[in-house]
């Protein structure tokens, strides 16, 4: 690191003056002082006061500028890390293919297990709509920019001028970084969002696609890989209350997908074409290439006409150039159509001594076709339930309908759909009701929808999510509206999956019930039936967790899941869990690897869809040898934990679920005690920067979602981006000291530690309390608390309080002398980097009251606020 830092301190220098830099420098050092105990923090604070807003900017985005290369530098070794592994005949590296398949093996698993469990086995992350990354395009694409010269300054036959080209290379990034506005003047459009999102899908992930099948193959000699990679994206289909998304999003976001995937096709398939140049008198060729050489040379004759002599006489070239163009004009309809002919040249390089003369990069062509389609990434469609039932009620002209008995919606619903009750309303093609266009606009997405499976096929269109979904009605109500909007196949089935959302703790605790209701209904069972008994339902880690606390919201979760895939396995059901997880901690976040290893018996069924979001997706998957890691690692714990269901492997220790229950209780009446207490909102409105965050520019949508009452209607993304910010960390901790104090008192502390050793679940809770109490400040967070007046002095020792009781039953439990004992690497990141943070939060809180004094009019003051914002999240890699 200390090369890097020269370097930000050079550009320091060049850029904002010696004056500048001694000012960084002061206060970096008078931290790590302050830090160590050889100065008291009013030191800090004495350095830092007074600064103008202008100055106050400069001196954030330079610490913001150190955490910049430090974020890249750590990823960076993380793919040092994985060279030496690989490197390494003798040791595979922990997660990899190789290590689960020798982890398989020494729990008796044979190859055959191995392979049942890979036919089934499908990971589909989905990118979501929610950029909580503060950081624009325009720096997002200079930090890759900056990452790749890293890479390539691993390679140790790099030559003395190389090694000046680079340095100057990572010094014009990082000064160029500096004279670019980190946050956008306007809010995000969803082209904006679209944007940011296909990067990774375009630019990493389809690059290391083909690799990471490779790695698979390699581990498993001689077998055949399935295609178990898919790709999800919200982008443009988030409609849950977002008045940007509609019907027209949808569509041009699909049509903006298929552009752009097939472009990548075409630019492959002219690279092959440019490699496969064998001729007939060198190598021979299968029949079916010269017969459909000849099909499109009658298509394309001009195309052809025009080739040079020489590459007429290179079948390869010659099919492969007009196949490029035929997908250019929109030849094929289907991604099935480009597969075929792809594989008439791979059969016919396997049948003629070609496997080293060109398969390679056809197979590559084959595996990204399977993995991507025509479409590139299934797009998802949300809205809340309150939308859908308003707008079926104005269409059944019922203007009492969302305040009707669940039950006799359902009862009406069913009439409808089964043909018993009076027809479903003809809306035609023109308006329905509703003053405000809402109804119209609900209905013109499922036409849309249909749409959308005719030109883009089945594969582009993925779940209607409903969000707040509290009971069977709701999924009927969708099934109606597509019903009445024409979303159905020539049958006259509805030609859509419906998966509900449960998000708060009411919703999980009901979800089981919900599901059995929906399963017994017959037209729901039929409509079910149709779509092959496939049953998908989200559940929500971040709102639960604001609804509870994260030991409740954790065991809802849990209980849940494992009772809803009971439920499933006796209606013979296949049930697939989406998992609504966000990047920090309290919404659901973490190690993933070990949350699917603790997912309850029976949950996985070889098969994971998960949310990414905000800078969890550049974190995962910002450099193609970190998102190939992550796919490894995630894979493999699928592929480890199903292992382990298929043989009942994972049961719950005795007594678990008694003691988990007291803990979940018992926190979650600690947690609500507080954020339902009286004045805990104007408190959270004080003591944390929402004000700031809800004016930042980095999504399309509001903070809040409905009519903002309280906590409940606030999104989770900035109700945990604001306690992180004033690194209190509150969603990540709060409630669970109590809950296991209470635990210890009536069970006994040995029984809490012997199940933080047996019960991966219970380890996987504690281990992600652990890292958010350590990375909290509350001596950071004590000043910000002041902000919030006679409150502070009410509410924040109710804070401070239980951090020390979860922190003490944390360690207790564990038999540790300090957090993160037993994960060196973490700790060290957080020590070193706490001192570079502080600054930035010091000067936030002085900001913040200067803003706040003003009546929130200075928009210098805002200004420098956004860069703290901004710069924080960079130093503590979190938003929301």
């Amino acid at each position: 690191m200390g090369f890097l830092g020269a370097l930000v301190g050079e550009m320091l220098r060049e850029q904002g003056g010696e004056a500048l830099y001694d000012r960084v420098e002061g206060a970096r050092r008078c931290a790590i002082a302050v830090r160590e105990g050889s100065e008291p923090s009013q030191s800090l604070l004495d350095q830092l006061s007074g600064a103008t807003p202008a100055e106050a900017r400069d001196l954030v985005r330079a610490f913001s500028s150190y955490f910049q290369v430090v974020n890249l530098a750590e990823q960076t070794h993380r793919i040092r890390r994985r060279r030496a592994y690989l490197a390494d005949a003798d040791t595979a590296q922990p997660g990899s293919f190789r290590a689960i398949l020798e982890q398989a093996e020494r729990e008796g698993h044979t190859e055959d297990e191995i392979l049942t469990v890979l036919a089934r086995l499908v990971l589909e992350p989905v990118f979501t709509a929610h950029p909580t990354q503060a950081t624009r395009r325009a720096v997002l694409d200079k930090q890759q920019s900056i990452a790749r010269i890293l890479v390539d300054r691993l390679d140790p036959s790099m030559t003395i001028p190389e090694e000046r080209a680079s340095r100057a290379r990572l010094l014009e990034e990082i000064t160029s970084s500096w004279q670019t506005d980190e946050h956008p003047q306007s809010r995000p459009s969803v082209a904006d969002e679209r944007e940011h999102v296909l990067y990774y899908l375009t630019e990493v992930i389809y690059r290391i696609v083909p690799p990471f099948f490779e790695d698979l193959e390699a581990a498993l000699p001689g077998q055949e890989i399935p295609p178990l990679l898919r790709f999800g994206s919200w982008v443009g289909g988030d409609m849950d209350g977002n008045p940007s998304v509609s019907s027209r999003t949808v569509l041009e976001s699909l049509a903006y997908q298929r552009q752009i995937i097939q472009s990548r096709y075409a630019a492959e398939m002219d690279r092959l074409a440019g490699r496969l140049t064998q001729s007939p008198e060198h190598a021979g060729f299968a029949s079916a290439v010269f017969e459909r050489i000849a099909v499109y040379s009658a298509r394309y004759p001009d195309l052809i006409d025009s080739l040079p002599e020489r590459q007429r006489e290179m079948p390869y070239r010659r099919l492969l150039g007009v196949m490029a163009h035929h997908l250019r004009v929109g030849g094929y309809t289907k991604a099935e159509e480009l597969a075929a002919d792809l594989e008439v040249i791979a059969a016919s390089l396997r049948q003629n001594h070609g496997r080293n003369a060109g398969l390679f990069g056809v197979r590559r062509l084959q595996r990204r076709l399977q993995t991507f389609g025509f479409h590139l990434a299934t797009l998802d469609v949300r809205q809340d339930s309150e939308v859908l039932r308003r707008a079926i009620g104005e269409i059944l002209e019922s203007p009492d309908w969302a305040e009707r008995d669940a039950d006799r919606r359902l009862l009406r619903l069913r009439r409808l759909l089964d043909g018993s009750g009076s027809a479903l309303p003809d809306v035609g093609l023109g308006g329905v009701g509703g003053s405000d266009g809402v109804t119209e606009e609900t209905v013109a997405v499922f036409r849309a929808l249909r749409q959308a499976q005719e030109i883009y096929g089945a594969r582009s269109v993925g779940r209607f999510i409903i969000s707040m979904a509290q009971g069977p009605d709701d999924v009927l109500t969708v099934l109606a509206l597509a019903r009445l909007a024409g979303c159905c196949d020539a049958s006259g089935r509805v030609a859509l999956d419906v998966a509900p959302l449960l998000e708060t703790i009411a919703d999980l605790e009901a979800g089981p019930e919900i599901l059995r209701r929906l399963l017994e209904d017959p037209v729901y069972a039929a409509h079910l039936e149709h779509r092959g008994n496939e049953q998908m339902i989200m559940v929500g880690y971040s709102d639960s967790s604001k609804d509870g606390g994260i030991a409740a919201s954790r065991w809802a979760l849990q209980q849940g899941q494992a009772r809803m895939a009971d439920i499933a396995a006796e209606h013979g059901v296949r049930l697939v869990l989406f998992h609504g997880r966000g990047g920090t901690v309290g919404r659901g976040g973490g190690k993933t690897h070990r949350a699917i290893l603790s997912s309850p018996a029976g949950s996985l069924g070889g098969r994971l869809r998960l949310t990414e979001q905000g800078e969890t997706i550049n974190a995962k998957y910002g450099l193609r040898g970190i998102a190939l890691r992550t796919l490894e690692r995630t894979t493999g714990a699928v592929l480890l934990a199903t292992l382990r269901e298929s043989r009942q492997e994972t049961p719950r220790p005795e007594g678990a679920g008694e003691v988990m229950s007291l803990v979940a209780s018992t926190s979650q009446e600690t947690y609500r005690g507080l954020v339902r207490a009286d004045g805990f909102i104007d408190y959270f409105r004080g003591a944390t920067p929402i004000d700031v965050i809800e004016r930042l520019q980095i999504g399309s949508r509001p903070a809040s979602r409905r009519a903002q009452r309280g906590i409940e209607d606030l999104r989770a993304i900035p109700w945990v981006f604001s306690w992180t910010q004033n690194r209190t960390m509150l969603p990540g901790w709060f409630g669970l000291g109590r809950g296991l104090e209470e635990a210890a008192s009536r069970f006994g502390v040995a029984t809490l530690r012997r199940l933080a050793v047996r019960w991966r679940f219970f380890t996987t809770l504690l281990d992600d309390a652990e890292t958010a109490l350590a990375t909290s400040d509350l001596q950071i967070a004590r000043r910000y608390s002041e902000l919030a007046g006679d409150l502070h002095d009410e509410l924040f020792p109710v804070l401070t309080e239980e951090a020390g009781r979860a922190r003490e039953m944390v360690l207790s439990i564990r038999e540790q002398a300090q957090l993160l004992e037993r994960s060196g690497t973490l700790r060290r990141s957080i020590r070193l980097r706490n001192p570079y943070i502080d600054p930035m939060s010091l000067l936030q809180i002085e900001l913040l009251g200067k803003w706040r004094a003003g009546d929130r009019q200075d928009q210098d003051v805002l200004d420098a606020l956004f860069a703290t914002v901004g710069g924080i999240a960079r130093g503590l890699q979190s938003t929301g």
